[in-house]
């Protein structure tokens, strides 16, 4: 089974690459260090803490883990791979310098051999969803301590992997502890093979997020300059399909709220022009944050077109959207919001997030719409009753506080590992 998966990755090289150059057609940034993603020019770093965060939503889960490490662990650097460039922007907005990125390679045996050559690695902590066969094994055969962090599998991933199951089993089998989001997700492992004695249940460590300083009131003095006092709700983090449905809420919306204003913040940086584009020709006047004005009154739509200033978007707000949701792409970060004490809605496709959207509307903490006809309806019902908008966004607040503690939890199954390679 290994040999036919190594195989196929140097069978998938070609169309890898084809995929990426077409990507970086639309966004120069997949170009940036392109040839680390086929192993080479990695850094040289000597015994490090390495952190694998595929994409923003794991990079931001991962600043507090990054910054408890780097107190309690001054003496070692540490090292951030991601495979998008928006994480990695975001990892040097947050830390700028003080700690190492590299994007992860691809997995034929080469890129992962001369990425370990470079790096050696302490310790290897995986946040979240990401099982790589070859970068697995190669921690293995290092005897490199992994760790899936905040670990899940979605039931959508469960056939896939099924499908290579002795390939699984075996990637699971070197000694790799799994501290799990949930009951579920840790039962989801064990099928798969994972070691029952090394597998925990210790929470999400997105629960232990930390908002940037003083950021309500960066967003009440962005509001009180840029938008006035007129109402706002947000559609935050948007996929190709959902403007126009959000859109269209916001049509219906402005019957009844002629005034309101829709800040819209595309998921991807290199769908801005197009979201504007198609903005306007839905007859909607917009302003985008990059022009840097005052929104007028007569202006409908505010386009978020800047990386890392969805917690200031959220801030301006009053009712907050998570896409991803109306279209089957997954669903975004909820707790994102729900810290702000945003009433928050989402559509119906959650599954990679499927926990914490199960449990925030089990608690009616929110609200979950089907289509662009219910949107437009809870929203027009949440300015129109403020006491039930604030219940909600109160209620978020307050489940996800009940729900910090995964990050000492991790730890707690970390740090010897830390302390034991540091010693050696």
């Amino acid at each position: 089974m290994r040999l036919f998966y190594d195989v196929l990755t140097y069978l998938l090289l070609i169309p890898y690459a084809a995929y990426w150059l077409v990507r970086s057609l639309g966004n120069r940034t997949y170009l940036d260090r392109l040839w680390q993603r086929f192993g080479f020019g990695f850094p040289i770093i000597e015994r490090c803490i390495w952190i694998h965060a595929v994409s923003v939503g794991e990079v931001q889960a991962s600043i507090p883990l990054i910054r408890v490490l780097r107190e309690r662990f001054p003496q070692r650097h540490i090292l951030v791979t991601t495979v998008t460039p928006t994480g990695a922007a975001r990892l040097k907005a947050v830390f700028g310098d003080t700690v190492h990125h590299a994007y992860n390679p691809f997995e034929f045996p080469h890129a992962v051999n001369n990425f370990f050559t470079a790096v050696n690695p302490d310790v290897a902590l995986i946040i979240e969803t990401e099982i790589w066969p070859n970068l697995y094994r190669g921690c293995g055969i290092r005897n490199v301590p992994l760790v899936l962090a905040s670990a899940r599998i979605s039931p959508r991933s469960v056939p896939g992997y099924g499908h290579l199951l002795p390939l699984i089993r075996e990637t699971l089998s070197h000694g790799i502890i799994i501290a799990a989001q949930s009951q579920s997700d840790a039962e989801r492992f064990l099928a798969l093979g994972a070691s029952s004695d090394r597998t925990r249940i210790t929470g999400n460590i997105k629960f232990d997020l930390e908002l940037p300083p003083q950021i309500q009131q960066q967003g009440a003095a962005f509001r009180s300059e840029t938008i006035g006092e007129r109402p706002a709700w947000i559609a935050a983090s948007t996929h190709d399909g959902e403007e126009r449905q959000v859109l269209a809420a916001h049509r219906v919306l402005l019957e009844q709220i002629p005034n309101l204003l829709l800040i819209l913040v595309p998921r991807h940086p290199e769908r801005f022009s197009d979201v504007r584009e198609l903005v306007e020709k839905s007859g909607f006047s917009v302003v985008s944050r990059t022009e840097n004005r005052v929104c007028p009154p007569d202006v409908a739509v505010f386009l978020g077109d800047t990386m890392g200033e969805v917690p200031l978007f959220y801030a301006a707000c009053d009712i907050a959207f998570v896409g991803g949701s109306l279209i089957p792409v997954g669903g975004h970060n909820l707790l994102e919001p729900a810290a702000q004490g945003l009433p928050m809605l989402t559509g119906p496709h959650v599954f990679n997030t499927q926990d914490i959207a199960d449990m925030f509307v089990a608690r009616d903490a929110c609200h979950m719409v089907q289509n662009k006809e219910e949107l437009a309806a809870s929203i027009a019902d949440l300015f129109a009753n403020p006491d039930k908008a604030h219940e909600l966004g109160q209620k978020g607040l307050a489940l996800l506080e009940e729900n910090r503690g995964a990050l000492s939890r991790l730890l707690v199954l970390i740090e010897p590992l830390l302390e034991q390679q540091f010693r050696v």
